[in-house]
């Protein structure tokens, strides 16, 4: 485990850090203190204390700084370039003797975290002798650090099961070499620190538009509902202890109930726009960002060369395309479901528009032009969007929609900008959550039902005569589990959910270590074109074995700790 120096560190580091924040994170004084000059004043005291946000995971493309994600690790992409930060992560090559290591979510999420602890545990030990003042409002702030102390275990257990538990400043001499807690231990230790800080934490009504983006009640519940949920799931919960399930629908519950007359949440009308909405009624916690320049996430990760970006890295997998059902709720599997295979983007589920970018798609005033054509003599041509001899273009022949919003255009055109909002918490999570855990519980009531119908209606896939949306009536709990986890694969697509569901459900087997499917494209004479599924190239197939299910403590830890961490089985 760290040794103290760590903490030393994070604290010249906070000082640093906190002057580049934005909103309610701009308040730091500019001068070098020590730690009795900060909380001797209330305004640097909050600064330091507002610091803490920043060691939250934050963003979708986070490795290597913008270059992967999650979704690519996962079926629901590849990397078009085989970006290092990522096949680290979808060939079980995990261990620090990768130089991406660091820069994926392995290392890097594990300094992060504690980063963020320390700072959490530093503020919490010292806020008493804060002088009283109503820029240091003490019982608010109290419940923001223990959210984010919460926050940040539970990044690591997700990862890594069991870690070191440190829930106190320490001193220079102290020993912090510590075991890791049982994976039980540490869900107890957030819930507790959740309980209390929904105590603490305000509304967020209460907050004002000032502070939007601080931790509420409302993120503090969601919070306990997702580490209630994966407490139960397969992977921490081997016995299928029913209570674990139980208790998990119940934490979704109470924030689908309300929280107060002035604090409910609600499904937006929309769901195209879910990630670009300054404010929304189902978002529960967002991170905070301005519009986007073109750059980073979008020119060199979301967008097509063909269209101005500079390497279209975030390439959707046909595993994943396979998935949106017609639009009359019917899988593409089923006969009677009007799917052709060469008419294969034609009346799809509506989430397929908004998160998927296919060939002959009108864009910014032309089309996605991801085919090859051969004339008469032989000659090969391409359309703009795709090429096969460029690394930088798209290796499946689709692109991420909701990672690059239309208001972005690079050639031919003037750019506007929009939000991607990296999104903590909203309430179709909360729903998903639900339905999960009581169909587990419960098995298929109705209230599983609605939260399902309620989310596909949303989407705007048609009832039925039924009023189902497609779902088959009177399903066994088998058949729900199956719907809802597919639900939330589509529902909930490259928001940095799947990859995480894979792992607590124990299929990696099934569906990472299986062909991963592009699709091949032919412009024909007539100016038709030609759909075959395709398996992908050696590059962009992935590796997934059960000891995948945990990432390994970083070698690093392990060296330091002298054997007192003991490394996840497989790992050793």
């Amino acid at each position: 485990m760290k040794n103290y120096k760590i903490y030393s560190l994070v604290f010249l580091l906070t000082l640093l850090i906190i002057s580049c924040k934005k909103d309610f994170l701009n308040r730091t004084p500019e001068i070098a203190l020590d730690d009795n000059g900060v909380f001797a004043d209330p305004l640097r005291a909050a600064s330091y204390a507002d610091a803490a946000y920043n060691y939250m995971i934050n963003d979708y493309a986070r490795f290597n700084d913008h270059r992967g994600s999650t979704a690519q690790a996962s079926d629901e992409a590849v990397s078009g370039n085989s970006e290092s930060s990522v096949t680290t992560l979808n060939r079980g090559l995990y261990h620090d003797h990768s130089n991406s290591a660091s820069l994926n979510d392995m290392r890097d999420v594990w300094t992060r975290c504690y980063a963020g602890i320390a700072i959490n545990n530093k503020v919490l030990a010292r806020m008493a002798g804060v002088p009283a003042a109503a820029v240091f409002p003490k019982q608010r702030i109290e419940g923001e650090m223990r959210f984010l102390r919460a926050f940040s275990y539970f990044e690591l257990i997700k990862r890594f099961g069991g870690v070191p538990i440190m829930d106190k400043e320490y001193g220079v001499n102290d020993d912090i070499n510590f075991p890791r807690a049982s994976y039980q231990a540490c869900v107890d230790f957030i819930i507790a620190d959740l309980d209390k800080a929904v105590t603490l934490l305000n509304n967020d009504a209460d907050n004002g538009a000032s502070n939007y983006g601080r931790a509420t009640k409302g993120g503090a519940l969601a919070l306990k509902s997702r580490v209630l949920l994966y407490a139960a799931s397969p992977l921490n919960n081997p016995n299928n202890d029913k209570a674990k399930w139980q208790l998990a629908a119940d934490a979704a519950s109470k924030l689908m109930d309300g929280i107060s007359a002035g604090q409910t949440y609600a499904l937006q009308p929309t769901y195209a726009d879910i990630l670009n909405m300054a404010s929304s009624s189902e978002y529960i916690m967002i991170k905070i960002r301005g519009p986007r320049a073109i750059d980073g996430i979008l020119a060199d990760y979301a967008m097509s060369p063909g269209s101005g970006g500079a390497q279209g890295q975030m390439n959707p997998t046909q595993n994943h395309v396979n998935m949106y059902e017609m639009a009359n709720g019917k899988a593409i599997t089923d006969a009677t479901s009007g799917y052709n295979p060469q008419q294969p983007y034609l009346n799809r589920d509506p989430r397929f528009y908004a998160n998927i970018l296919y060939n002959d798609q009108a864009w910014q005033g032309k089309k996605i032009e991801m085919w090859s054509s051969t004339s008469s003599t032989g000659v090969v041509t391409y359309g703009k969007d795709w090429n096969p001899t460029n690394i930088i273009y798209t290796a499946t022949r689709y692109y991420c929609k909701k990672y690059w919003p239309e208001t972005y255009v690079r050639l031919g055109g003037t750019s506007g900008t929009a939000l991607i909002n990296y999104i903590f918490f909203r309430y179709a999570e909360i729903m998903l959550n639900y339905a999960e855990a009581q169909n587990e519980a419960n098995g298929p009531d109705a209230s599983v039902y609605k939260q399902l119908t309620d989310i596909r209606a949303r989407a705007g896939i048609a009832a039925g005569a039924d009023n189902l949306y497609g779902l088959k009536a009177n399903m066994t709990q088998d058949e729900m589990r199956a719907a809802i986890r597919h639900e939330r694969a589509v529902e909930l697509a490259f928001e940095d959910h799947r990859w995480y569901d894979i792992m607590r459900w124990k299929i990696g087997p099934e569906v990472i270590a299986t062909p991963m499917y592009g699709m091949n494209v032919v412009k024909n004479s007539n100016g038709s074109f030609t759909y075959t599924p395709v398996v992908l190239g050696p590059n962009f197939q992935k590796t997934y074995t059960a000891k995948q299910d945990r990432y390994p403590i970083p070698r690093s830890e392990i060296y330091k700790s002298n054997g007192v961490l003991i490394q996840n089985p497989g790992w050793e």
